[in-house]
């Protein structure tokens, strides 16, 4: 049985139902998950239906104190939400801004004859419907209705045969849901108190952040190595043609049976792996054997030809998709699962969270008559073919994701524009050309030899590629994580060369190379690498890699992934004290009981009791954490020796800084963990100090200090400590801190350097604002603010022109300047910093600018800030237009977008009464992660 109260998330959009009427055969009011999907579904089931929205999960645990209810205040489980006491019962309330919805539903129920719910067919779709019947306590029949896309006949198919609830799905998320709660809040409360406030733990994302951060640690231990080879450009003298080159390029392999040594086979330390027999060449080496080679006679030695077939790869699941879809169109996991929840919204495609390549029996009919139709016969095999997933506990309730409907529409024939006209594009294709032939051809390796003026054998080897029948490649071609990777598509030709021809080489070309470190996750390998280990749901993944973007555990640098020190600090604290809980077998198994629950294979309570209580010689989540929490010491956990020299890097409460014999420097935030070398340390060191005493103010005999913050640098001055020790015994009231007397401080000017700036300086910017005179009864001061100089008299103000005219301005000339009308018009546009490409969204040109607060990439329309991490030379397109996509995300809704689609009486009613309409735009979801509930605390 599942628990008795259900799963929740977070908002998904404005409200909008729509009521198409009665019928002698009665009411049925019928509940989806989104807004955007009401219309539609209502125009479909016609008459005798009554549509509304339960604008994602209605309910959830409480997030704050002033949620849980009155009766509980005083429980002390009550804060966790979860009775770990009494069977794990959780305490589900109604969220704060559902409850006039929920009202409204009830009202809805009580017009009803029969109540149809009609989330999603998944997990959380299935917990979703269970609280909707458990909160509305319905007395009147309650059927479940379930559809893979929102087409006429799908509805329809799904009004017609409807089911009950099933309760293990309920149960399983609700498991789900309860361990990550029990898993964030009680292992987040550790990092606020021992690394820093806010941040956050959770069953999925600590294991993601450890996957980065393992990667990173990889490239830091990493020692790279030179090796040379040899490039020769040969000349098959007459065997050219107007399909074949003439010439073609080798590479060096071996040198009198000595395998010459490649990138494989040195170590991450930079050492020739002793087993590996290869023959290692340094540059010297290469270029006198490329100097004795010269003017040698080659052969051809050997051609070696295969058979080569590819296939075609299978339809879209969600992970595929969110991989594909990065790097192809340059969409993050985030903005691909948003772009196809409109598209399947709104009828173009199936459900795109699911772990299934299977298609029906109608879509594979669709998908072969267009590949016939647009291709021709010649490319369609003689039977469909059929994909079964090989994803473990995979979910095959839905197809794969591809075209909605029993005949698909070309991407012309949608009229899409944009992101979704791409997405869409990229599904069909891949859809159709699942049901396509083989990619056929040959794969020819070609042996040269040569032999040096010092007797030497050297051999070359080039391998070629010819497609002779390209199949299913004429509709689609999968991409590549490695950007140097060829694709499937690409052909290599050799010249049609025998055994013992003779060659010329036209050059002879030493080239060197550097074995290079792992490279940094992307979204895409990030996502894939999950996926592989079998840790969380595939559903999941973009809300994970959105929480730890998002908490600072993990910033972008063009599209990689790059640790931040504070990711080290808490890796570190978990990996030491709470191994089993980012432990990677431990993790995928917790997915495997989770999934023997929805199976009806495994109990949910007793693997509950056994997580948090523990069992026999298993210590348990709240005793690990009782154990460990005075075992913790917060320095060592945040503190990473620097090799080979004294330093050591720390993550303190107010971001990264290195420490050395008792001085302290800050580390740039967007300073990639692995560039902290010692050289860049020492650089650091050297730069000017955070703090640097300029003398004494002749005035208050107080000592002014240059300071570097995190807005630069700026001067204060130093006030003497109480002598009562009051500051550090942290027992002041509000009313004491606030007595107590603040410095003085003040940014440096633009024109003033860090370096030269001296006491006069100091003191002249202390001064600030400087009293000017009076001008109509008034005080007019001169001052620096954060748009730059100005005058200001009562709440008058005028720009002033130079920095230097705060010191010099007369009462005179201010008076000049405020006779004037105040400008209100906008300065003549500056020119852009940089120009990129189109973004896929409002396909407009995106550029980067100079703010007031930094550079910030803009269409035009929308302007967003760069972030941590984000240089104004290397930010490419792709993460220009997600840093678009993230704000548009954040912005306000319209005014009137609250407004009723469908014009009826269920639409309207309530839709202007607070929090009845209050969600994101109607585009969004549920706004937690699918199939896993909320992370973290």
């Amino acid at each position: 049985m599942p628990p008795t109260k259900g799963s929740a998330g977070k908002n998904g959009s404005k409200d909008t139902g729509t009521k198409t009427g009665g019928s002698a055969g009665g009411n049925r009011l019928v509940i989806v998950e989104s807004p955007a999907k009401v219309k539609t579904i209502a125009g479909y089931l016609g008459r005798g239906y009554t549509v509304e929205s339960s604008i994602g999960h209605i309910r959830d645990m409480p997030s704050k104190a002033a949620e849980i209810p009155a009766r509980y205040k005083g429980e002390p489980w009550a804060r966790l939400g979860v009775n770990v006491d009494r069977d794990f019962e959780p305490l589900y309330v109604v969220n704060t801004d559902k409850k006039q919805h929920v009202k409204k539903l009830k009202e809805l129920l009580a017009e009803a004859d029969e109540l149809i719910l009609a989330m999603d067919e998944d997990r959380e779709g299935e917990a979703i419907a269970w609280h909707i019947r458990e909160e509305l306590k319905p007395r009147i029949p309650v059927r479940r209705m379930v559809f893979n896309e929102i087409t006429r006949e799908a509805i329809e198919h799904a009004a017609e045969n409807t089911r009950d609830l099933n309760l293990r799905l309920v149960s399983a998320q609700e498991t789900r849901r309860i361990l990550d709660r029990l898993y964030g809040y009680e292992v987040s409360p550790v990092l606020w108190k021992k690394v820093m406030p806010k941040l956050s733990a959770g069953r999925v994302q600590s294991v993601a952040t450890r996957l980065v951060v393992e990667r990173e640690r990889e490239r830091i231990a990493f020692t790279s190595a030179e090796y040379w080879g040899i490039k020769a450009t040969f000349d098959a003298v007459g065997h050219g043609s107007t399909d074949d080159p003439a010439t073609f390029v080798a590479n060096l392999v071996s040198v009198d049976g000595s395998r010459v040594a490649v990138g494989r086979d040195f170590t991450s330390e930079g050492e020739l792996r002793s087993r590996s027999g290869a023959l290692h060449l340094d540059e010297e080496a290469a270029r006198a054997l490329a100097e004795r080679l010269s003017g040698a006679d080659y052969a051809v030695r050997s051609v070696e030809r295969k058979p080569y077939k590819r296939s075609p790869y299978a339809p879209f699941r969600t992970t595929t998709l969110q991989q594909e879809s990065s790097r192809k169109l340059g969409l993050s996991s985030k903005q691909t699962m948003q772009v196809a929840q409109r598209l399947y919204e709104n009828g173009y495609i199936t459900y795109m969270r699911t772990d299934s390549i299977t298609l029906s029996e109608s879509a594979i009919a669709a998908a072969r008559d267009q590949a016939s139709r647009l291709y021709g016969s010649d490319y369609l095999p003689p039977k469909p073919r059929l994909y079964s997933s090989k994803v473990k506990n995979a979910q095959e309730a839905h197809e794969a994701i591809r075209p909605a409907g029993e005949s698909f529409r070309t991407p012309a024939e949608t009229g899409l524009t944009g992101p979704e006209f791409r997405l869409y594009e990229l599904i069909w294709k891949r859809t159709v050309a699942s049901q396509m032939k083989d990619a056929v051809g040959e794969s020819v390796t070609v042996r040269v030899a040569g032999t040096s003026n010092a007797g030497e054998t050297a051999e070359f080897t080039a391998t070629g590629k010819v497609i002779t029948f390209h199949g299913f490649l004429k509709a689609y071609v999968e991409g590549a994580d490695d950007p140097e990777a060829e694709l499937d598509d690409r052909e290599r030709r050799l010249p049609p060369v025998e055994e013992e021809d003779p060659l010329r080489a036209e050059s002879l070309e030493p080239e060197g190379h550097t074995t290079r470190p792992p490279a940094r996750y992307t979204e895409a390998t990030l996502v894939k690498e999950l996926e592989d280990r079998e840790i969380g749901r595939p559903s999941t993944y973009a809300s994970i890699i959105g929480t730890i973007l998002e908490r600072g555990y993990v910033f972008k640098r063009g599209s990689a992934l790059v640790p931040s020190f504070l990711a080290f600090a808490v890796v570190q604290l978990l990996e030491r004290h709470f191994s089993n809980l980012v432990d990677y077998d431990f993790t995928a198994r917790m997915e495997d009981v989770l999934d023997g629950i929805a199976r009806g294979e495994n109990e949910s309570l007793p693997w509950l009791r056994r997580f948090y209580f523990g069992a026999e010689n298993e210590t348990g989540l709240r005793e690990l954490v009782g154990d460990q929490l005075g075992e913790i010491d917060p320095k060592e956990v945040s503190s990473f020796p620097l090799p080979g020299t004294d330093i050591v890097m720390r993550v303190g409460r107010y971001g990264p800084y290195m420490e050395r014999d008792g001085e302290r420097v800050n580390v740039p935030e967007d300073l990639a963990p692995d560039e902290l070398t010692k050289e860049k340390a020492e650089e650091i060191f050297a730069q000017p100090s955070g703090e640097r005493e300029l003398g004494a103010d002749p005035e208050t005999g107080r000592t002014i200090l240059l300071k570097v913050g995190r807005f630069g640098p700026y001067v204060t001055e130093l006030l003497e400590e109480p002598e009562n020790g009051a500051a550090e015994t942290g027992t002041k009231s509000k009313s004491k801190a606030k007595s107590k007397p603040k410095p003085r401080t003040a940014s440096l000017l633009k024109s003033m350097s860090a370096e030269e700036v001296t006491l006069d300086d100091a003191l002249k910017l202390l001064s600030l604002p400087r009293v000017v005179g009076e001008l109509d009864g008034e005080e007019v001061t001169a001052q620096n603010g954060r748009f730059g100089p100005y005058l200001r008299k009562g709440s008058d103000s005028r720009s002033l022109e130079t920095e230097e005219q705060i010191f010099e301005i007369t009462i005179e000339e201010a008076k000049e300047l405020f006779a004037k009308p105040k400008q209100r018009g906008r300065r003549a546009a500056a020119a852009p910093l940089r120009e990129l490409g189109t973004d896929p969204a409002s396909e407009r040109q995106m550029v980067i600018k100079d703010g007031r607060f930094g550079p910030y990439v803009t269409d035009g329309e929308v302007n967003a800030s760069l972030r941590k991490g984000d240089e104004v030379e290397s930010v490419t397109d792709e993460r220009a237009a997600e840093l678009l996509a993230e704000r548009r995300a954040k912005a306000p809704a319209k005014k009137g977008a609250a407004k009723s689609g469908g014009g009826s009486t269920a639409a309207k009613k309530g839709t202007t009464k607070k929090g009845a309409g209050s969600g994101a735009s109607s585009g969004a979801k549920k706004g937690t992660a699918k199939d896993g509930g909320t992370e973290g605390a």
